[in-house]
């Protein structure tokens, strides 16, 4: 008697058991794939083409961009964007200066001065700015005022000072803001969202855009598709010990 009814109990806990592992892989390929197919939609990869914006980011890095428009932008943002004046091929820089603004260089520090408030800009690859040429540019509604972090070498909006917009580009010129690296693998992560301009009116850069969620989903539906798939194997290997 108590041999047939652990015989049903071990059935009956078999079923069960495949039953949740059948559940776990069915929401791990949901996560999964689920994560991968919203990168798709939200994400584009760039790789970013000059040393301009070491060390944030290296000649050469691969980066994923969240599409954004143009009009979400916010200081302190690292955007892609495309301006036929300045290149034809998508770069990438530093969000320094929204509509509005007035950017000059330097203060008795050296530092980046945002209406007339100065900057402390930890990302960049040297400091003070001792490379940057002394100017005061008021950013036109609309337009976006674009540095790159390594001052020394970066060909940005401080080359188109005598241009029509006074070295801003139009907002609409963006394409992404960058969230994050994806190669090479050394460098593999987020990006940091800098407080640089926080205590200015309108604060600093923007939020974080989905990207850890989504590896999130990803990797936690790896372990649930594996976990589940396991389960048979593991359950049969088992009843026969």
């Amino acid at each position: 008697m108590s041999s047939s009814s652990g015989a049903i109990a071990g059935k009956g806990g078999g079923r069960l058991g495949n039953v949740l592992s059948g559940v776990a892989v069915a929401l791990g390929c949901a996560l999964f794939l689920g994560g991968f197919v919203w990168g798709a939609v939200v994400y584009r990869p760039y790789t970013v083409p000059t040393n301009s914006m070491q060390p944030t980011v290296n000649p050469g890095d691969r980066v994923l961009a969240q599409h954004v428009s143009g009009s979400d932008v916010r200081r302190g943002d690292v955007v892609v964007f495309q301006d036929d004046l300045w290149d034809p091929q998508p770069l990438v820089k530093r969000v320094v200066g929204v509509g509005g603004d007035v950017v000059a260089c330097c203060d008795t520090q050296g530092r980046l001065t945002v209406d007339g408030k100065p900057v402390q800009e930890d990302y960049l690859k040297d400091s003070p700015l001792n490379s940057l040429t002394k100017f005061s540019s008021t950013v036109p509604h609309g337009q976006l005022f674009l540095l790159g972090d390594n001052r020394a070498v970066s060909e940005d909006s401080r080359l188109h000072l005598t241009d029509v917009n006074h070295g801003s580009v139009p907002a609409s010129d963006v394409k992404a803001r960058v969230d994050g690296t994806v190669w090479p693998l050394g460098r593999l992560g987020t990006m940091d969202r800098t407080p640089a301009f926080d205590a200015l009116p309108g604060g600093g850069a923007s939020a974080r855009g989905p990207l850890k969620l989504l590896v999130v989903m990803v990797i936690a539906g790896a372990v649930l598709i594996f976990g589940g798939a396991a389960y048979g194997p593991l359950a049969r290997l088992r009843r026969r010990k």
